[in-house]
């Protein structure tokens, strides 16, 4: 055990598992906005890099952090074409209510955890269509970020199963563990 410390194996592991949160939400960004399209374009690809940041905000604060959501959200930005800082800004915005609100949003399960996902979605989207709004001068048209915010809440389930998975096998459940 003690030469394990000395070799600098949990220094590495706590780093490890510190950037766990970061590469879920940004493999979330690439999958998502991957130029492949089983529906032919008729709907907006969802917002996966989202799941990770309310999943690990929820679970393990310390580990997916304010900077850690910023750089999510300027991946979606560079990944999704849309006007820098739209999705940073969203994702920011998302990640500072679930913080603030992480006992209500934590207590909850099943269906009502599915709702709790979809109102820190609605914040993402209505922050992003109010700063293309006040960037463009006028509103877009608001079927297409409906759409984005359905298919998010639609695909939040198989994500957050994933990213749980990758939570108990590569982190643990306790801050004690890294």
């Amino acid at each position: 055990m003690a030469t394990l410390e000395r070799s600098g194996a949990p220094a590495f592991n706590r780093f490890f598992a510190a950037l766990v949160p970061l590469a879920c939400g940004i493999l979330g960004v690439v999958i998502a906005n991957i130029p492949i399209s089983f529906l032919g374009g008729a709907v907006p690809p969802p917002l996966l890099g989202l799941v990770p940041v309310y999943f690990w905000c929820l679970v393990r604060p310390d580990l997916m952090t304010p900077a850690a959501a910023l750089a999510v959200g300027l991946s979606e930005d560079i990944m999704s074409g849309s006007p820098p800082g739209v999705w940073t800004l969203a994702f920011v915005l998302t990640y500072a209510l679930v913080a603030r609100q992480r006992d209500s949003f934590a207590g909850l399960s099943g269906v009502a955890a599915v709702v709790g996902f979809g109102t820190a979605a609605c914040v993402a989207c209505a922050s992003a269509y109010f700063t293309i709004a006040a960037l463009y001068w006028h509103f877009p048209p608001v079927a297409p970020i409906l759409s984005e915010l359905a298919m998010t809440v639609l695909f939040y389930v198989p994500t957050a199963y994933v990213v749980g998975i990758i939570h108990h096998r590569l982190v643990g459940a306790s801050r004690g563990d890294i």
